[in-house]
């Protein structure tokens, strides 16, 4: 039996928070006055692994690994490598700040991972540091260079936020020529704790069109394997991509196919909304456990809603859930 919800949405992607730690504190992602989950309230990842199981059985088929930073938590790669090699066949991908990653490419690489999702706002050093809180920048760019040397199929996702990085254009689209790699722009979200305002959001459609005058595009058709709620162009002389992702101006909703399991075991739906289902609980519970687990995530999946309406329900100028990104897993 597959996961599909009453507007008859196939739910085959599972995002999943290792841990809500991050070694980065990023403007548009984490709270001011950030408490994090207790040790004991955090799936082990044996029990990651159990919860996997279950959503393998009901056609979910590509997972990715997220936090917070997924590599601050100890032992992740090793991780990464047993769920590779107990579900044989799943897609398996990882987000990552790059802060912490270089170390762990060789050990990645050889144990199957292929894919990566690298966060990245900027590429001016100084401007890396405001955003990010650290002086990081170089790190990152070394480790992004290194896994794509090593074979890596990288996405670099930009939040793009006016007054902040939207300067930036034609230096991604260089380094897009320079490198074979994805860069996508994402609309600035309200989302719980994060320094939002409605004046900060650069839109798709403004960003596109500054593109245009920077480079030649050329879309690609929506709905490529792996290009998700991104639409695509081709850049003239560069082996990269560039894509637009608008959960504002441009929602895609009716197409959303994920779910989100955070670092304490709360199912999500949707990124909008605080509506969860606490697996840890059942998963832990004596005369429950995992068929009650795959009831529960069933459940869910028929309740899913549509985030465009979450989104637009919410007060003027507030954020559109009470919880940070970083919690989420995004």
């Amino acid at each position: 039996m597959n996961l599909t919800d009453a507007r008859r949405r196939t739910v085959n992607y599972l995002r999943v928070s290792v841990t809500d730690r991050c070694n980065l504190r990023c403007l548009y992602c984490s709270a001011q006055d950030k408490s994090f989950i207790p040790h004991p309230e955090i799936l082990r990842y044996e029990e990651i692994l159990e919860i996997l199981g279950v959503a393998r059985g009901l056609g979910i088929g590509k997972v990715r690994f997220t936090g917070g930073e997924p590599f601050a938590r100890r032992g992740f790669p090793q991780f990464v490598a047993e769920a590779l090699a107990r579900f044989p066949g799943l897609d398996v991908r990882v987000t990552t700040n790059a802060t912490l990653l270089g170390p762990h490419l060789e050990f990645l690489r050889d144990h199957g991972l292929t894919r990566l999702n690298i966060s990245l706002d900027t590429l001016d050093p100084a401007r890396f540091a405001r955003i990010t809180g650290q002086d990081l920048f170089a790190t990152v760019h070394a480790n992004i260079l290194k896994a794509v040397d090593l074979g890596f199929a990288v996405k670099i996702n930009a939040v793009a936020m006016k007054g902040i990085n939207d300067v930036e254009l034609g230096g991604f689209l260089r380094f897009l020529r320079a490198h074979p790699v994805d860069v996508r722009f994402i609309e600035f979200m309200p989302m719980g704790g994060s320094d939002w305002q409605p004046e900060a959001v650069w839109t798709a459609p403004e960003i596109l069109e500054q593109a245009r005058g920077l480079a030649d595009l050329t879309p690609l058709p929506r709905g490529g394997a792996d290009d998700g709620p991104a639409r695509v162009y081709t850049v003239a002389g560069a082996s990269g991509r560039f894509g637009l992702i608008s959960p504002l101006s441009d929602h895609f909703c009716g197409t959303c196919n994920r779910l989100r399991l955070t670092a304490d075991g709360h199912l999500r739906t949707c990124l909008f909304s605080d509506k969860v289902y606490r697996l840890k609980e059942i998963l832990r519970h004596p005369r429950l456990g995992p068929e009650a687990v795959r009831k529960v995530m069933l459940l869910a999946g028929a309740r899913k809603p549509l985030g465009h309406d979450i989104l637009m329900a919410r007060a003027k100028g507030s954020g559109v859930c009470g919880t940070p990104m970083s919690a989420i897993g995004g």
